[in-house]
């Protein structure tokens, strides 16, 4: 493929960066002034998630925008409030391959929706807080409208705890507990995507101490109503998620996030099969064990954030210990380390009830006149799928990558990748162009 079609995204790309600082030169004088009494009033406040209201049912596809182009519509039906929400993303890639990358697989060059969905949600009428959310979401890959994050939380701030009853996120993994709209690169890391479910039904115990700051995330999940959907590879699992949040507010000052994570399941029809794209939604699986015999999955490892002000530093390793009669106690591992720094001066804010991050918020909208936020992501990834008789293979990736927050929920995403795997007897390399647009609401 030429590559003038890896760089058509970027030159559009750019184009439009230039369009919007232009639009800011315009308006430079009352941008600034509005840039500084926006950043002096959060600065100044102190925005903590509230024990009674910090998370509903949807968790981090729920959280309010304060700076968009178009709200999500509201609704008091009586008996409960209607939000009506949704988001689309659309990619495209481009590839440069070694002659062994070429052998490995033939990556031709594509622009496709990755994403569509629909986001039903609101407050019921009760004396105890309650909230409920109903997530549709058109996959791409399937072609198919599929259920996603719906059910109830339920706010019981007397413990300092919320239950929720219905299909979410496990709770393993920072990566995995914030939805992908709000992450800092386009795609999770490959490790916990082979290994983690994006989803499962059940019920989880969420609950912070307000003044130590510990928290903790336990589910406990079956299959009785996913048997078939994609995510369903446990008949059933327990997940805990343990940790310590020194901070003083949400969205100002220096934040320290630590934590563990555990999870143990029993495979679905004791038989697993785990896989990854390249951070790469278009991509095939570049690392897969194919199905094998397994009657029990345990998986551990921490989590470490750091975010002094505008920047952020984090890691997360895994290790999950999988036993099969056949092939023995197999051990897979994985992890990533990043960075990010958002040059135009934000903080990204954190749900201290979720211990989540949320999206980049820009101080000043192109909206408005402003800049947006600009965020710059370095990102370096690993997963390894081989031990004993089972040759998954070995990917390891770094990422450069730059986001434009244009409002709280328009984002251009532009990103370089370098790739390396290890499989089918061959070290192939890889690099990756890649550009999104998303909008949510």
């Amino acid at each position: 493929m030429p590559r003038r079609f890896f760089a058509a995204p970027l030159v559009c790309a750019f184009a439009a960066a230039q369009f919007g600082a232009q639009v800011g030169a315009q308006r430079t004088k009352d941008a600034k002034t509005m840039r500084d009494s926006v950043r002096d009033s959060v600065r100044d406040s102190v925005r903590d998630s509230l024990l009674a209201n910090g998370v509903t049912a949807g968790e981090s596809d729920a959280e309010h925008m304060d700076r968009n182009l178009i709200s999500r519509a509201k609704l008091n039906l009586g008996l409960t409030t209607l939000e009506i929400g949704g988001g689309v993303l659309v990619d495209y890639i481009g590839y440069d391959q070694d002659p062994a990358s070429r052998e490995q697989f033939d990556l031709p060059s594509i622009g496709k929706l990755r994403d569509a969905r629909v986001l039903l949600g609101g407050k019921l009428k009760s004396k105890r807080p309650v909230t409920w959310q109903a997530g549709i979401m058109y996959d791409a890959a399937t072609q198919k409208w599929l259920v996603r994050q719906t059910g109830f939380m339920i706010a019981v701030p007397e413990i300092w705890s919320h239950f929720f009853i219905g299909r979410a996120k496990e709770g393993f993994s920072m990566n995995k507990v914030m939805v992908g709209y709000d992450g800092w690169t386009m795609e999770r890391q490959p490790f916990t995507d082979a290994t983690v479910p994006l989803l499962a039904d059940g019920i989880k115990w969420l609950g912070i101490t307000p003044d130590q700051h510990w928290f903790w995330n336990l589910g406990v999940f079956g299959d009785a109503f996913s048997q078939g959907q994609t995510f369903s590879s446990y008949d059933n699992q327990f997940v805990a998620r343990l940790g310590w949040v020194p901070m003083v507010a949400d969205s100002a000052g220096t934040l320290l996030h630590a934590a563990m994570n555990y999870r143990v399941g029993k495979p679905d029809k004791d038989s697993l099969r785990l896989r990854s794209r390249p951070e790469a939604f278009e991509a095939p699986y570049f690392i897969d064990t194919q199905r094998f015999p397994a009657t029990l999955s345990q998986q551990f490892g921490p989590e470490l954030y750091i975010r002094p002000g505008r920047l952020m530093f984090g890691t997360e390793y895994y290790w999950q210990h999988v036993r099969s009669a056949e092939e023995g106690n197999l051990w897979f591992h994985g992890g990533e380390v990043v960075a990010t720094w958002i040059v135009t001066g934000e903080t990204r804010s954190y749900n201290t009830v979720g211990n989540y991050f949320r999206s980049v918020a820009p101080t000043a909208t192109v909206a408005q006149g402003g800049p947006g936020a600009w965020e710059l992501v370095l990102k370096y990834s690993y997963a390894n799928l081989d031990n004993r008789g089972i040759q998954g293979g070995a990917f390891s990736r770094v990422t450069p990558m730059l986001n434009w927050y244009l409002t709280d929920n328009l984002r251009l995403e532009l990103a370089y990748g370098f790739g390396v795997l290890n499989r089918f007897d061959l070290r192939g390399r890889t690099q990756f162009f890649q550009a999104r647009l998303q909008t949510e609401l």
